[in-house]
């Protein structure tokens, strides 16, 4: 074989690889959420025996600086030894993160939402087998000039209990880039904000440490309407959640 056939063989070869590696390392950039992550996550009501729910969200996400436009993969996982039985797996939306949708899940009527949430909405499963998990496509916006967290409760089916909840738990940066296409947002990071034209700006602060009271006040919320069995999906007027 001549020299200049193998040399346009060779060249071929290597232009034919390096397109394979672009068109992978796309595909891998435009679905890579990083690992999931239980991170802000605890038990609360105890499950039935032998059944141990959790929840994941992505260690990461990427925020489009233009629409605002983000997308979320939410999980629960059952890793105990026996079937879950009736559940629902609840997204609920924070400050700068608004939940626009959930596939396959209802939308929270605004009255039924806990105090400091924007957003919500409820995933009801009817059975989740031993070491089986379920993942759902959270579609959502970020205002990234604000803070914003997430919350993912585990309730029997009936709303009455809540054997699991991660979060309110934020995504956030500390470099912002405003002038980049996309802004990445790490999980378990405040947000440090970002005014138009690449300024930073802090919050308002009217009182010591007012900034967080709100965020923090609502997870101690949900947390205790679980555990008081008032949970959204009853229905009931939003005068008897403060209770």
């Amino acid at each position: 074989m001549s020299s200049r056939r193998m040399t346009t063989i060779a060249g071929s070869l290597v232009a034919a690889s390096f397109s394979t590696v672009m068109i992978l390392s796309f595909t891998a950039s435009a679905d890579d959420q990083g690992p999931g992550s239980s991170k802000g996550g605890k038990a609360v009501d105890e499950a039935p025996a032998g059944v141990k729910l959790t929840t994941l969200l992505p260690s990461k996400i990427s925020v489009d600086n233009g629409s605002q436009k983000t997308a979320i993969t939410a999980t629960v996982k059952n890793e105990g030894t026996k079937d879950s039985g009736k559940i629902q797996l609840l997204v609920v939306g924070f400050d700068g993160l608004t939940v626009k949708s959930v596939q396959g899940c209802s939308q929270i009527a605004e009255s039924n939402l806990p105090k400091g949430s924007n957003s919500g909405f409820s995933c009801p499963i009817d059975n989740l087998a031993a070491g089986k998990s379920k993942s759902y496509a959270v579609d959502a916006t970020y205002d990234l000039k604000k803070a914003g967290k997430i919350c993912l409760p585990v309730t029997s089916g009936d709303g009455k209990k809540t054997y699991w909840q991660q979060g309110p738990v934020p995504f956030g940066t500390t470099n912002p880039s405003p002038n980049a296409p996309a802004t990445p947002l790490l999980l378990g990071t405040d947000n440090t904000p970002v005014a138009p034209g690449g300024d930073q700006k802090e919050l308002p602060k009217t009182g010591v440490g007012r900034d967080v009271l709100p965020l923090g006040a609502a997870g101690a919320a949900l947390i205790t309407a679980g555990a008081a069995g008032l949970w959204w999906t009853s229905r009931r007027p939003a005068r008897h959640l403060r209770g």
